[in-house]
């Protein structure tokens, strides 16, 4: 990371089983073929603290597919698996940009105020573009109408080099 950049946020917002861990994989490793450092904050949308292994298959997918530091947090509990040798939302991005990454992926926290792919699984999901802001895209698992698809960059979920590619250049934009 260029001293003093700041790292590229977005958030993966969704219900539950709506492809957001397979999305952040996926995003994952075509940032790091990019040669970005990645690292990744889950949210544990279940209620109460993650118990150890609880959300560990998240992060440890998150760490296969590329992610420098990993962490999953609710409750006021943070845990945080990273790989380099030397608590609300907020903090933990500060945490993360002091490992110097390049990109930083928030699966969840669908309030916070980052930039979102927001992905939608059926259409009863679809509310949750009239709940949330800072929308970039959306990726979705059924046709939408073209009321969405003109308000924002639309895909669907199998047009996957498509939404990748246009999700990296964005990223390239915002660095120059």
């Amino acid at each position: 990371m260029a001293l003093g950049r700041k790292p590229f946020i977005f958030q993966i917002v969704g219900y539950q089983n709506s492809g957001k861990t397979t999305l952040t994989e996926k995003l994952i490793e075509r940032f790091t073929q990019e040669g970005q450092r990645v690292g990744t904050i889950k949210h544990h949308g279940h209620g109460g603290m993650p118990a150890f292994g609880d959300e560990q298959k998240d992060t440890f997918r998150h760490r296969e597919a590329g992610a420098l530091v990993t962490g999953v947090e609710g409750a006021g509990m943070l845990q945080i698996h990273a790989r380099k040798e030397e608590w609300t939302l907020k903090d933990v991005v500060s945490l993360y940009e002091a490992f110097s990454m390049d990109v930083i992926l928030i699966e969840g926290y669908k309030q916070e105020a980052y930039k979102k792919i927001v992905l939608i699984r059926s259409e009863e999901d679809l509310s949750l573009l009239h709940k949330l802001k800072n929308i970039i895209c959306v990726i979705s698992w059924v046709p939408l109408s073209p009321i969405v698809s003109d308000a924002y960059p639309a895909f669907h979920i199998k047009d996957e080099q498509t939404y990748v590619e246009w999700l990296i250049e964005r990223m390239r934009k915002s660095r120059e």
